[in-house]
């Protein structure tokens, strides 16, 4: 059987799902506004090699609310939103990853398991497409669900600026 594997292009905002060489999905994501960097406290999205550590929600309803990766009970909505609208959701499904690469993205002031780094569903009224998030890989509920059931614990994610890396 072929592994799958996640790629996410910094520069066009895209995370595509791979089967070997074939490219399963697609995804458009926002990424850090603050743009690339693995230091800790940066609120930037670390680059390189990754894994999913954890996957954590699977029987969450659709736009549950997590807080610390654990549920809080409510359910994202048009009112709690727009009450809260700076708040930095995570919704449904967080796929937590972890660096590979010693000194770049693992370990010391760039451990990106120890900064918190997800893949995490976000509000529909979130704009996608362009960076916004606190160093987070935030992308539409429905869609963060079908890649946490397409995905396992160990797949490689690489996060790279595109042609730039």
């Amino acid at each position: 059987m072929t592994r799958r594997s996640i790629s996410v292009d910094l520069s066009t905002q895209a995370l595509l799902l791979h089967e070997g060489e074939a490219i399963l999905r697609k995804y458009v994501v926002s990424t850090a506004k603050n743009g690339a960097g693995e230091m800790r406290d940066s609120e930037c999205t670390p680059r390189g090699r990754h894994i999913i550590r954890a996957k954590i929600g699977a029987s969450l309803p659709y736009g549950a609310v997590l807080v610390s990766r654990r549920p809080t009970g409510e359910i994202c909505s048009d009112d709690l939103y727009l009450d809260q609208p700076d708040r930095d959701w995570m919704l449904s499904r967080i796929l937590w990853l972890s660096g590979v690469e010693r000194g770049r993205n693992r370990l010391g002031n760039v451990d990106t398991m120890q900064r918190y780094i997800y893949i995490h569903g976000c509000p529909e009224q979130v704009q996608l497409g362009v960076p916004t998030s606190h160093g987070c890989i935030r992308m539409r509920n429905r869609e963060v669900i079908e890649l946490f059931e397409l995905v396992e614990t160990g797949t490689e994610v690489v996060i790279s600026e595109g042609d730039n890396e």
